[in-house]
């Protein structure tokens, strides 16, 4: 995983600051996995607010072109990374398409959307990692066309391990403009949580899967 501290931190402060990311360890929230969190990170918040938005494409475009080059294509997965996709390719000047989690089952039955040529070099755009699988199976996709896939840039990592190998099979090098150790540094900085708070928020990364589980 590849990201900038300073980057990281203020990212995280304006995902805190418009509650894109809400932190409450005292009464944790349920995902669709089942998992408990003590962490609920929404990024599609960011497209309400132009400065944030325009800051998130500014720091997208600017380090996808250092980390991988400037790719013939922006591709952003569906649905939560089209918006800010669309705005990074409009400030790279290069064209979009997005991937769907799976194909249409009419028309085309297309998974990947847009016109990309085969040869063509890609980077994907995410808003959230959380395992990777989702953001990978986009990969994938991409690839079966044929694209060139240089990597992946998103805007939030919790930085499991598992993602961490996912990714690594998958031979994907991992931009992330903010991750979950720079949020809680920040948080505590800037009185959001407690010290024991972070100390408990830093127990759920090490195992999401069974933190909160009563035995």
């Amino acid at each position: 995983m590849i990201f900038n501290k300073d980057t990281a931190e203020k990212t995280a402060e304006l995902l805190l600051q418009i509650n894109a990311i809400k932190l409450n360890p005292k009464n944790p929230f349920t995902w669709a996995s089942g998992w408990k969190s003590p962490i609920y990170c929404d990024n599609r918040m960011t497209l309400s607010f132009p400065v944030i938005r325009n800051y998130i494409r500014d720091e997208f475009s600017k380090n996808i072109e250092k980390q991988f080059g400037k790719p013939d294509v922006i591709a952003g997965v569906a649905t939560g990374a089209i918006g800010i996709g669309v705005l990074v390719a409009e400030s790279m000047g290069l064209p979009f398409v997005y991937v769907r989690p799976e194909p249409k089952k009419h028309g085309r039955q297309n998974q990947v959307e847009g016109f990309l040529q085969k040869g063509q070099n890609v980077v994907v755009v995410e808003d959230l990692i959380s395992t990777g699988k989702s953001s990978l199976m986009a990969v994938e996709a991409l690839r079966e066309a044929g694209a060139n896939v240089k990597g992946m840039a998103a805007i939030f990592t919790y930085g499991f391990e598992v993602a961490e190998e996912n990714f690594k099979q998958a031979h994907v090098d991992l931009y992330t403009l903010s991750n979950y150790p720079s949020l809680l540094t920040l948080a505590v900085a800037k009185k959001y949580i407690t010290e024991e708070e972070q100390a408990t928020l830093s127990e759920w990364s090490v195992h999401p899967d069974v933190w909160g589980v009563e035995v």
